[in-house]
């Protein structure tokens, strides 16, 4: 349910992003182990940061560098 909230925001402020994993709760047997996660351009990092901060979950967030091995 919080990727659902989380993309309802991006898709409201027309943040464009991704989903990814959407599709592993099928080979897990829907137990929740592998979390889904969700992607944004780098040109609008800061916008869905400031936008899921202001929602209250901004304890969520997480920071992946690109070229990183």
């Amino acid at each position: 349910m919080l990727v659902s909230a989380i993309e309802a925001l991006l898709k409201g402020a027309s943040i464009p992003h991704v989903v990814l994993d959407k599709k592993m709760s099928v080979m897990e047997g829907s137990l929740g182990i592998l979390p889904r996660r969700m992607l944004v351009a780098e040109d609008h990092d800061q916008q869905a940061r400031g936008l899921l901060a202001e929602a209250g979950l901004g304890h969520e967030l997480r920071l992946v560098r690109t070229g990183e091995p």
